[in-house]
């Protein structure tokens, strides 16, 4: 069935766009520590990673709606391609504004593959959708393997140091867009509806909305929060960066291996159940990373940190899709990035900050009262609905 073979391509893409992300993650703030004069500023590039994602979200979405998902996966690619290149040059000059405008552009990049698991849910038939989510979102596994890895090999193959590693994820956009090119895509314009669009303040005045991308913000949040800042808290410990991207290497598989049963789960428990799950977990990583500070403290940690990551992301998603008709997706699926990717960007320069200032304790402090948010509103979500079925 052709929706099969473009829900494994689109896992392909995601696989490589992950790599590309584990990548950033593990050098990221070491390479800004490393280049700012003030240390302060060390996880600047993460927060222009998660701004410039920020800024392409909804832009990508509408451009898609124009020229359609595979033309819009391709414009998107070339933003990666320039914004590789650029940040390899600024390690290579030590400037870190430079880094910060590669890795912006390279967050344009990463916005237009968050629509990976969007044109794998529109191109397949209903009951499939949770699954092709799933599915799509279970290629950024090869990223929790091959990203670390490989960023150890590369971290000094070339001097100066990490500039082979940014080097190499201009090999990966170039593997993604020709996998992306071997889509088969219905044009988003073949989809009408008879029933009018309704202007976006009204759909996101809907609490299943505000519950499907609120919480899923704060859970991606929390753990930006907490995963941009783990190679440097590491660091601060004496512990090795090899450790770190183990860790790191961990915590990606653990958010990406459950996408293989996330969306049977949510088909057996109910969407609301399984985020709830989401946000125990999250809770239980503060937890332990609050009891100690050894390898163990932080792998456990940023395991659980990834597996509730998994659970409220697919949760929402898929939550989303009962948020908007046919003729409204490209606008709120477009909202729904712009709303997480702004509690991303807060969350990855505060996370610079917060460590550095206040310590890894502080910061986790500083989640809770996120995590007991977003589990408040799903508890919520849960309990309307609950009433109105009675």
């Amino acid at each position: 069935m052709s929706f099969r073979r473009n829900v494994a391509l689109l896992a392909c893409c995601q696989a490589l766009l992950l790599t590309n992300n584990v990548t950033l993650i593990s050098v990221g703030a070491l390479a800004g520590y490393a280049l700012a004069h003030d240390k302060v500023f060390a996880t600047a590039p993460q927060a222009a990673y998660v701004i410039g994602a920020l800024l392409g979200t909804f832009p990508a979405s509408m451009w898609m709606r124009r020229v359609g998902r595979r033309n819009g996966f391709l414009t998107g690619g070339v933003f990666g391609l320039a914004g590789s290149a650029l940040a390899t040059y600024a390690i290579a000059s030590a400037s870190l504004p430079l880094l910060c405008a590669g890795t912006l552009l390279i967050g344009i990049y990463n916005a237009s593959g968050q629509y990976y698991r969007f044109a794998a849910a529109d191109s397949s038939p209903l009951e499939f959708r949770p699954k092709a989510i799933s599915y799509v979102l279970a290629g950024g596994l090869v990223g929790g393997l091959v990203g670390p890895e490989i960023s150890k090999y590369t971290r000094l193959a070339m001097e100066p140091m990490f500039m082979a590693t940014y080097g190499s994820l201009f090999v990966y956009c170039v593997v993604a867009m020709a996998i992306v090119s071997r889509l088969q895509l219905p044009p988003l314009a073949e989809v009408h509806s008879d029933v009018p669009a309704r202007p976006l303040a009204e759909i996101a005045r809907q609490p299943v909305f505000l519950v499907a991308a609120g919480v899923a913000a704060l859970g991606y949040g929390t753990m930006n929060l907490l995963m941009t800042a783990t190679p440097l808290a590491m660091g601060f410990c004496g512990l090795p960066y090899s450790a770190s991207a183990t860790v790191i290497g961990s915590h990606v598989i653990a958010m990406f291996a459950p996408s293989f049963f996330t969306g049977s789960l949510i088909k057996r428990f109910g969407v609301l159940n399984v985020m709830l799950a989401g946000a125990a977990c999250q809770a239980a990583c503060v937890a332990i990373a609050l009891s100690g500070q050894l390898v163990a403290h932080f792998w456990w940690a940023l395991v659980l940190l990834g597996l509730g990551w998994n659970f409220l992301y697919i949760g929402g998603t898929t939550l989303l899709t009962e948020a908007y008709r046919p003729s409204e997706r490209a606008k709120v699926q477009g909202a729904n990035e712009v709303t997480i990717f702004s509690v991303q960007a807060v969350s990855a320069f505060s996370s610079g900050v917060l460590v550095n200032a206040r310590g890894w304790a502080t910061l986790n402090h500083v989640a809770l009262p996120l995590i007991a948010v977003g589990a408040m509103a799903v508890l919520g979500l849960m309990m309307s609905r609950r009433a109105h079925a009675a």
